[in-house]
Formats: C-alpha cells, sequence, structure tokens
C-alpha cells in the first residue's frame, strides 16, 4: 500500500511541475519506494509485539484492593444464576431462588456486594492502565510517524529538485538551439544574397534563397 502511494504521489508531483509526465518521475518513484522498503524493514524490527491480556482471574489478584476472602463469591452467584436449574424462571423467581440457595449457605449479601464492587473496580482500574499504556503507544508511534515523514519530505525533495534542474538543463538546450537556428537563418541569407552578385540575374529582382541562385548559376553554365 506505501509503496503505491509513493509512486502515485511522487508522479502527481512530477506532472504538476512541468505539465506533463517526465521519464524523471520514474527516478522519483524509485527513490521514494526504496526509502519505504527501508523504513518497512526497519518498523518490522522496532515493532512491538502486542501486550497479552491476562484473563480476569489475574486481574483481582493483581489488584491494589483484593476481592474478600469469603465463602460464596460474586462470581459464584454469576454462576448460580446461569444455572439450567433456574433457566425459564421470572426475574423475581430467580432473585428469590438465589436468595435461597445463599441464605441456605450461611452468605452475607452485604459482603457479596462488597466482593461486586471492589471486582468492579479491579476491572475499571486495569482499563484505564491499559488506555493509558495505548495511549503512550500511539504518542510514540505518532512521534516515529512524523520522523519518517520528514525524512522522507527531505529525500522526495530532493529528486524534485534533481528533476526540475533536468528540466531546465532541457530548456536551456531548446533555447540556445532555437538562438543558433535565428543565426543560422541570418548566416544562410548572406550567402544566398551574396551567390546572387556572382550568376545572371533570374527576374526583375534578386531571389533571397541560395537554391534559386545555384539553379540560376547551372543554367548559365549550360546555356553558355
Amino acid at each position: 500500500m506505501l509503496k503505491r502511494w509513493l509512486s502515485f504521489t511522487s508522479h502527481s508531483h512530477v506532472e504538476s511541475l512541468n505539465g506533463s509526465g517526465q521519464p524523471g518521475s520514474a527516478h522519483q518513484a524509485v527513490g521514494l519506494m526504496e526509502l519505504a522498503e527501508e523504513c518497512q524493514r526497519s518498523g518490522a524490527a522496532s515493532v512491538e509485539p502486542a501486550p497479552k491480556q491476562i484473563d480476569f482471574d489475574q486481574i483481582y489478584l493483581r489488584a491494589t484492593v483484593k476481592p474478600p476472602a469469603i465463602p460464596y463469591s460474586i462470581l459464584k452467584v454469576v454462576d448460580m444464576a446461569a444455572s439450567t436449574h433456574l433457566q425459564g424462571m421470572t426475574p423475581e423467581a430467580k432473585r428469590s431462588a438465589l436468595l435461597m440457595a445463599l441464605e441456605a449457605g450461611g452468605a452475607e449479601i452485604e459482603d457479596l456486594l462488597q466482593d461486586a464492587l471492589v471486582r468492579q473496580r479491579a476491572l475499571n482500574d486495569y482499563a484505564e492502565k491499559q488506555q493509558e499504556r495505548l495511549s503512550r503507544f500511539e504518542a510514540e508511534k505518532l512521534e516515529e510517524n512524523r520522523t519518517i515523514q520528514a525524512e522522507l519530505d527531505r529525500i522526495s525533495g530532493q529528486y524534485v529538485a534533481r528533476i526540475q534542474a533536468n528540466l531546465n538543463e532541457v530548456a536551456r538546450r531548446q533555447d540556445d538551439l532555437l538562438a543558433w537556428e535565428k543565426k543560422k537563418q541570418q548566416e544562410s541569407q548572406r550567402i544566398a544574397d551574396t551567390a546572387a552578385f556572382l550568376v545572371p540575374q533570374g527576374g526583375s529582382s534578386y531571389s533571397s534563397g541560395i537554391t534559386a541562385v545555384l539553379e540560376r548559376g547551372s543554367q548559365s553554365r549550360r546555356l553558355a
């Protein structure tokens, strides 16, 4: 994808300079693609592996505030609520069944609610830390991208300058040739005007072309 983008942008940039595609754009595209490959090679070696997400049990164990040690945790109640024995019950009937089971097991509702609160806080804290880590990682990569872009712009500018210099040199050569062609026409006219004095006149006025002068000279020699 990066290669295609570079090739497209470099070609478009060159066309904007001279109004049409020039052979030099191929050199620029090659140079930019070589830079892209180098960036990809160096970037591939420095890519950090994605952090491995730990399971929820580890999150709870690593939390600053640990869940209370109680016979029935809120997670046990979660499993009980998902039991097939309670399927099809209304919410109120399921609530009554859970409360009966917990009371029979000696579980304290207040402890369960405290356990739920601690675990929710542990999950939120872990999520915040992951978000902070992602934000730092994103900032590092954005800074790295800015560095790469600056290098890309520098090299791109060098190639564009070289292409423009080539175009300017071609334009100078074209101007030189046009100037010489003008002098050549003047020189040819001087020669033709002088040669016209050397042959009989072919009409009421001198011909300005050297070919016409030579033809008159040839005709005069044949008549002689």
